[in-house]
């Protein structure tokens, strides 16, 4: 004969006993942060530095850029040692 026993209700707080300490809240910066910082710069930034920067292919990169200006932020090309360099100036 077997006897059943009462499941112990699941609460946050034991699921976060379970997992044991919490981590730092601190995230470090997400790859489109990382771009804008760039972006942002005095000098902008060429399309290889973003590539390098976030490991993005050059198409996602582009798209990224769209991203942006489809978001409202002003970003404007010019050239840099013959490099096509971006740079923001700002909410459109």
């Amino acid at each position: 004969m077997t006897t059943k026993t009462k499941a112990k209700p699941t609460t946050n707080a034991n699921i976060e006993e379970a997992a044991g300490p919490k981590a730092p809240s601190s995230r470090p910066p997400s790859k489109i942060a990382q771009v804008i910082a760039l972006l942002e710069r005095e000098g902008g930034a060429t399309l290889a530095e973003m590539t390098e920067t976030t490991g993005w292919q050059p198409h996602s990169a582009r798209a990224v850029l769209t991203g942006l200006r489809k978001k409202g932020h002003a970003i404007v090309k010019s050239k840099r040692d013959d490099q096509t360099c971006y740079r923001m100036t700002g909410k459109a």
